[in-house]
């Protein structure tokens, strides 16, 4: 095990390294890429890094859009344009633009481990973030605590991947949803140099088949697509699953890569599909084939004001925002792992707890299994 800082995409970096997995965390918004999965045979990267990370215009940008990469924690999630009771958070939160400290970063026992901190201003309190990698697992551990904050919050993962430049490279699934929705608002405008192609507000029950602008359905689940347009959907997930899941198969690769959470405390999906369509800096048309993959408890991408108050997804009977006590700490753990899979395995149908409890099996529509050594208790652990 090996742990060091480097200058990696034009930002500071903390390195973790297992057997099987090497990582990079950015000390300015936290942010993590790249992340390169079963390193020492196939070198998988699935990861999505901003192409202008290391242009000199970069400087300029907020830090957010600096460093853009990977996955980074955000708090409250969302644009945040609104105040809320005098809060002004910026796009994200703090979480995603401060510069976080180094508390503890090491290895030993089979496990590389990395925490760092941030104390919050805006809302005054603490973030503590611990990133972790197993020997013999494809699988980062990603946990954030918080503490001494007060007052209800929105918050979430904001997950990246770069698709094979191929129409239809990756296939997208999830565990049950209750309730799938398009954004309320066109993502972009023509008048703002950007282009969105899915019906704002139209509700759907299947990734396969959502609604667009021009009368026809598109299928969400199959991915890059719709060169040109930028577009902003999401679902909620059943809320007494075990634990929620989001897949990406890419069967010409043989590999999937696939995120798990507590649904109960990520209550909700948001599909990003970044394909070309901002035509204004520093995205200038370039930004393609990145799909986030975002598991959030919020209301869309708004932030927070609009998170709290009273929306159609409150209405539905799901939170959009948790209340925080400063006496009680409160945990969001999630999961990214990447698993290698065979010929044949065209997507996953499914993923449930291995025999006895060790790890996961992928199951695919084609009848294929896999199995996925990793640490599901990890999931239900920290104080809420």
């Amino acid at each position: 095990m090996q742990a060091k800082m480097r200058t990696i995409g034009g930002q500071a970096s903390w390195m973790l390294r297992s057997s099987d997995v090497e990582a990079w965390v950015t000390e300015l918004g936290g942010q993590l890429a790249p992340v390169t999965f079963d390193r020492r045979w196939r070198r998988i990267q699935p990861f999505a890094i901003a192409p202008w990370v290391e242009e000199p215009e970069s400087r300029k940008l907020p830090p957010i859009l600096r460093v853009l990469r990977g996955d980074f924690f955000c708090l409250p999630f969302g644009g945040n344009a609104t105040p809320f009771r005098g809060e002004r958070h910026p796009v994200h939160g703090e979480t995603a633009n401060g510069r976080w400290h180094l508390e503890a970063l090491g290895g030993g026992g089979g496990a590389a481990s990395l925490h760092l901190s941030l104390p919050t201003r805006i809302r005054r309190g603490r973030v503590d973030k611990w990133i972790e990698l197993r020997d013999g697992q494809n699988v980062v551990y990603c946990r954030h605590t918080l503490s001494g904050m007060s007052g209800p919050m929105c918050f979430g993962h904001h997950a990246m991947l770069r698709f094979p430049d191929r129409p239809g490279s990756g296939v997208v699934t999830t565990s049950a949803f209750a309730h799938g929705q398009v954004f309320i608002e066109p993502t972009e405008r023509p008048e703002n140099r950007g282009y969105s192609w899915l019906q704002p507000g139209a509700t759907f029950d299947t990734l396969e088949r959502v609604p667009t602008l021009v009368g026809k359905d598109t299928d969400l689940a199959r991915f890059p697509a719709r060169r040109g347009f930028e577009d902003i959907a999401m679902i909620l997930s059943q809320p007494d699953l075990p634990f929620a899941w989001t897949a990406a198969t890419f069967p010409r690769e043989h590999y999937v890569w696939f995120a798990l959470k507590d649904p109960r405390v990520l209550r909700g999906t948001i599909f990003w599909l970044s394909n070309g369509g901002r035509h204004y800096p520093p995205w200038n048309g370039r930004h393609v084939n990145v799909l986030g993959l975002e598991e959030v408890t919020s209301y869309f991408h708004l932030g927070l004001a609009e998170s709290v108050r009273m929306n159609p997804f409150t209405k539905l009977g799901f939170g959009t925002s948790v209340a925080l006590d400063p006496r009680r700490r409160f945990t969001v753990n999630y999961l990214l792992a990447v698993a290698p899979i065979p010929v044949g395995f065209d997507r996953v149908a499914d993923i449930v707890p291995g025999p006895d409890g060790a790890g996961v099996n992928l199951r695919s529509v084609s009848g294929k299994t896999v199995p996925v050594p990793l640490d599901l208790e990890f999931l239900r652990g920290g104080e809420r």
